[in-house]
């Protein structure tokens, strides 16, 4: 090939495997956005140092010469530490003394987080402020580096006088130390460390055993004061408890009093359960028995007096073993024997039988008498029984009634007395856990002691040069980031294929990486240079970038001078000649031309004069020195390019290329603020637009896209120039180790 490619100013060139990036339709940034946040690229990153590592290394040397210079003016600092031991459970002199809750193992690492809270708790430090008088004590408060409040100096405090002042002493005096307090609680250890932090180890090394004695005296006093509050309480308790059963007695025995019900105590084992005695049931009890011995009587009187009232006398037994009656009947039998021995003898009428007659009839008569009398001494018992039964009977009816009452009365009676038997067990109950806490008040041993005093320390704990240059290197490593990352963010430098893509919008093209070489000419004439290569692959790119394949025409412009479109233009049209295809090389630049510098005539005239009319085509164009390529120059230049351009004539140019012509490239002016090539890209069938990797700004990119759309060109893709992959990351990175490989293979050839 020969040199008369056209090539300006820095030139570049591009990796032959470079990929044809899809077109990207929108303006969004969303998806690439989530998936920088999504993957951390290590290359990216290191790319971006790369590129700031001035402004990084100024800022770490700033916060190491901080450290420095922080570390100087740091006043030396003390801590001194003491050790207690804490045990969860503490040993018992009294069996059952124990008025705490019971802390489970598994609950040990929650236990020893309590107590550890509690040294480091505001009532600790007040309870330390007051045992060492520390608010009237100048040398701790210069120890811990502020000064002592005077009331002269203290703000506020005009009108508050010497009690305001006391107050303001002591609380900066809880603050000092609570700000000076540090614990350490080691792992699966029950040892913990109370370090205390000021700038006199002796004030150190006293605040640190200060605070465990007044921790360990506090954890006592704990004790006692919840087995005196248990007390009061229990105590409180125990007199409402009395008062209430008290109370509930007098109600029971009122009630027993109204209700006529006798409360008899228990005997033996149940001497603590009574029972009750009712006078009414024990009536009851009686009278039952009483009718139900009358009833049996009367139905036995009945029953003899049915069995003889319808019977003669002489047939009742009764009668017949009466004595009287029986003597009658033996003496009528006497009467009636002599009777009849003076009937033998006399007659009726005599006074001997007549007398014994009326003896005979005496002694009859009698005997009815004693035996009607039997008789009814038979029937008046009978009624007599049934008399009494029907008393009795009446009787019990009277005395049920009253029991039922009396029952009903007991329900009351049965409320009552379970009131008072609750009332009894629970002060039984209180009374025996108030004697068991009193007997047991403070005899639980303290759970905290005492393993290693403070010593007062020799060497200061801080400031510590390595650890401050430490945190100083790490903030500047910290700081450096930010500035990098606001960096990168406020750069809109168009460095990568990802950075056109997602920023512009556009389909990337060509990826065109910087040359290494001192004449890029010889790159651009070896076929097997990378640069030819990258060409090579926008061309291929070019073929399938739309359904007609190579555009026919094609300009080539960029946002702003010296991106390389001249030397993209050039390498596209001598890619296109030899494919075979028939190409013309305009150069369009009217205001600044460059081609006629490459050719043997510099004043070759041109495209000027094609659009005046002055001249032919075949008139103006010349040969390349390649096969099937050709240049038209842009000379001479017009006074006034754009309306050259926007004359009717181009239309006609371009209409009378195609027919001689299989692919026509224009050079065109960058976009600029000018109207050239807007003028250009209106009137052909594609264009390209070029960007430089160092100084293709997303802006004026933009700038120029949106007046490409103005006038409806077709803007196909984009060619990133000057690429560097030391500056970039991804699948861009490594494009740097494959150049040197495939130019160390090519030289072996």
């Amino acid at each position: 090939m020969s040199s008369g490619i056209p090539v300006g100013g820095t030139y570049e060139m591009a990796h032959p495997d470079a990929p044809a990036k899809r077109p990207v339709t929108g303006m969004g940034t969303d998806a690439a956005s989530d998936d920088v946040f999504m993957d951390i690229d290590l290359r990216r990153i290191g790319a971006a140092i790369r590129r700031n590592l001035i402004g990084v290394m100024a800022v770490l040397v700033i916060s190491l010469a901080v450290g420095v210079l922080v570390t100087l003016l740091m006043r030396p600092q003390y801590i001194a530490t003491s050790q207690v031991l804490i045990e969860q459970q503490a040993d018992t002199i009294i069996e059952g003394a124990d008025t705490q809750a019971y802390v489970p193992a598994q609950e040990t690492e929650r236990f020893l987080q309590t107590q550890v809270d509690v040294i480091e708790s505001y009532s600790l430090a007040e309870r330390v402020v007051e045992s060492e008088n520390l608010a009237d004590r100048e040398d701790f408060f210069e120890a811990q580096g502020t000064e002592l409040p005077q009331l002269d100096t203290a703000e506020g405090l005009a009108n508050a006088g010497e009690a305001g002042l006391a107050r303001l002493r002591r609380e900066t005096a809880i603050a000092l130390v609570m700000d000076g307090l540090s614990v350490a609680l080691p792992f699966d250890s029950r040892l913990v460390s109370i370090n205390f932090k000021s700038g006199d180890p002796a004030i150190a090394a006293e605040m640190s055993n200060s605070i465990s004695q007044n921790f360990i005296e506090a954890n006592l006093a704990r004790k006692f004061d919840s087995s005196a509050y248990a007390r009061e309480f229990l105590a409180q308790q125990l007199e409402d408890a009395r008062n209430k059963l008290e109370q509930s007695e007098k109600d029971l025995n009122a009630f027993s009093r109204a209700a006529g019900l006798i409360r008899v105590p228990g005997q033996g084992q149940n001497a603590d359960q009574e029972t009750t005695l009712s006078v009414t049931t024990e009536t009851l009890q009686q009278l039952n028995m009483a009718a139900s011995q009358a009833t049996a009587e009367r139905i036995m009187a009945e029953n003899s007096w049915r069995s003889v009232a319808s019977q003669p006398i002489s047939s009742i037994p009764q009668v017949l073993s009466n004595p009287a009656y029986t003597s009658l009947v033996r003496e009528r039998a006497v009467v009636e024997a002599r009777l009849a021995e003076e009937k033998a003898r006399h007659l009726d009428g005599h006074p001997n039988v007549q007398a014994l007659q009326a003896q005979a009839d005496r002694i009859d008569a009698q005997i009815q008498d004693v035996g009607q009398s039997i008789k009814n001494s038979i029937r008046l018992a009978y009624e007599s029984t049934r008399d009494r039964e029907n008393q009795i009977q009446s009787q019990v009816g009277l005395v049920r009634d009253s029991a039922l009452d009396e029952q009903d009365r007991g329900v009351q009676y049965n409320v009552l007395k379970r009131v008072a038997e609750t009332d009894r067990a629970l002060y039984n109950t209180l009374l025996t856990r108030f004697n068991e806490l009193n007997a047991t008040a403070g005899a639980t041993s303290n759970n905290v002691s005492m393993v290693d005093t403070a010593q007062v320390p020799r060497q200061p704990s801080s400031p510590n040069l390595v650890l401050n240059m430490a945190v100083a290197l790490l903030s500047g490593l910290f700081l450096a980031a930010g500035f990098v990352f606001l960096r990168e963010q406020f750069d809109d430098v168009l460095r990568t294929p990802e950075d056109v893509e997602r920023k512009l919008g556009i389909p990337l093209l060509g990826l065109i990486p910087m040359i290494q070489g001192n004449v890029p000419a010889e790159d651009l004439e070896d076929p097997k240079s990378p640069v030819s290569e990258a060409y090579q692959s926008l061309v291929t790119n070019l073929r399938y970038s739309s359904g007609e394949g190579i555009p026919r025409t094609l300009t080539v412009t960029s946002a702003q001078a010296g991106e390389g479109k001249t030397t993209s233009a050039g390498k596209l049209a001598l890619e296109f000649a030899e494919l075979g295809r028939k190409t013309l090389l305009i150069d369009a630049d009217l205001r600044r031309p460059t081609l006629h510098r490459k050719l043997d005539n510099r004043r070759q005239e041109g495209f000027t004069t094609v659009l005046a009319g002055e001249k032919t085509v075949e008139e103006v164009v010349v040969p390349s020195g390649h096969p099937n390529l050709s240049y038209m120059t842009a000379l001479p230049m017009p006074p006034d390019p754009a309306a050259l351009l926007g004359g009717t004539r181009l239309d006609d140019l371009i209409a009378g290329l195609l027919t001689k012509y299989d692919s026509v490239v224009f050079d065109a002016p960058p976009m600029l603020g000018l109207s050239d090539a807007p003028t250009l890209a209106a009137h052909t069938d594609a264009i390209l637009v070029v960007i430089d990797a160092h100084s293709g700004h997303r802006g004026a990119v933009k700038s120029a896209l949106r007046r490409l759309e103005m006038v409806n060109a077709n803007v196909i893709g984009a060619i990133l120039t000057k690429f560097n992959p030391k500056n970039v990351s991804g699948e861009y990175s490594y494009y740097g180790s494959d150049y040197y490989q495939y130019e160390h293979a090519d030289d072996d050839q």
